[in-house]
């Protein structure tokens, strides 16, 4: 095992992790395809992914849209809300079908979360309701360019077959 590569992420879950960083198979049964590639079953894959999901090791598996290519707009937003309002702000935040996802910040603006709307129009509807139903400001950063950054671990150490993280 090279010495950067982490104790906690080694052997069958690193290269699962590697090979899904790759591309994702676009066929009748993906998870197979993997499993195939690396010696694994499909139920296989799909435990070590749920495994490292629950973990925290990944905190998110799934497909990424460009919505603006659909006329739709992601927005990313901040809210400083009182500490003593928080989980009331989320709730109401929330409530918006359009949120895609919120979370907390140790910052003034420890609100975040992201629109994801059909048009730029109801990107801004959504986020007048938010903020008259707060009665907080909203500061709205629409995303302007696409970027990419990618992580890619070296798949190596000992096969895991425990089921567990390496």
């Amino acid at each position: 095992m090279r010495s950067d590569t982490p104790a906690w992420i080694a052997g069958t879950d690193a290269r699962l992790i590697d090979r899904l960083h790759g591309g994702f198979p676009l066929v009748d049964r993906p998870f197979a395809a993997v499993g195939a590639e690396l010696g694994l079953s499909e139920d296989e894959v799909l435990e070590r992914l749920r495994v490292l999901l629950a973990g925290g090791l990944l905190t998110r598996f799934g497909p990424l849209f460009q919505i603006e290519r659909a006329g739709g707009q992601f927005v990313l937003a901040a809210l400083e809300v009182p500490q003593e309002r928080f989980e009331a702000v989320a709730a109401q935040v929330n409530a918006h079908p359009e949120v895609a996802h919120n979370y907390r910040r140790e910052h003034a603006f420890n609100m975040w979360f992201v629109v994801a709307a059909e048009t730029p129009a109801r990107a801004a509807e959504v986020l007048a309701a938010i903020e008259a139903e707060t009665g907080l400001p909203v500061a709205a950063f629409p995303k302007e360019r696409e970027y990419r950054v990618e992580l890619r671990l070296p798949a190596q150490g000992p096969a895991n077959t425990t089921g567990r993280l390496a």
